[in-house]
């Protein structure tokens, strides 16, 4: 209860302070990219009901001759490559955290592909909200091992407590001002889930 409460107190005082950004952010995506200005993606949350996650756009739709979209990190604009290092692109989550589906801390929201590749413990990681932030981002983000962020995500569904939200929240300030562990090792977007055999 106390997590929600704050969620909700919390998510309005930062739309309304952070309205002015929103506006700006939107019309810069609006005149480089066109619409849409958002991104929306069903993903699973608490115990893998589905919810549509919302996030400024910061990709082209750009294809190949054979209709398929081109691979991310040439769809990435100069714009995108912006939003994403300010953590910009993560601003409409506050309305996933105002409906409920999302909180600020928790086990980051992934594909609805990757449920059937889940092990039984892996996915306990839908047994809370998932959240804007959490340990596996303060710990690596996509700089590191799915086997690794699983491990993360684990750990705060077993440790978790207000105290430690409060900790991850400015851990994850230092984060974003730090700009780092946005991409991963190999593409400018973390690597696809083929599941916990490969790692």
């Amino acid at each position: 209860m106390v997590k929600r409460v704050f969620d909700i107190i919390f998510a309005i005082i930062l739309i309304v302070l952070l309205m002015p950004l929103y506006i700006i952010v939107a019309l810069v995506i609006f005149i480089d990219m066109g619409r849409p200005i958002l991104f929306r993606q069903v993903r699973p949350g608490l115990n893998e009901k589905l919810f549509t996650i919302y996030k400024f756009r910061t990709m082209s739709d750009e294809k190949s001759s054979d209709g398929s979209l081109l691979p991310d990190e040439k769809r990435l604009t100069k714009l995108g490559k912006v939003i994403r290092a300010l953590s910009l692109d993560e601003l409409p989550q506050l309305f996933n955290v105002l409906k409920g589906d999302m909180s600020f801390v928790g086990p980051r929201p992934l594909l609805v592909e990757y449920l059937p590749l889940y092990s039984e413990r892996e996915k306990k990681r839908h047994s809370v909200k998932p959240g804007i932030t959490g340990w596996a981002q303060v710990n690596g983000r996509n700089a590191i091992t799915w086997s690794e962020k699983f491990e993360y995500d684990l750990w705060y569904v077993e440790n978790y407590s207000f105290l430690l939200d409060m900790k991850i929240l400015l851990l994850t300030l230092l984060k974003v001002l730090q700009r780092s562990d946005i991409h991963s090792k190999e593409s400018v977007t973390m690597e696809k889930f083929k599941g916990s055999q490969n790692g």
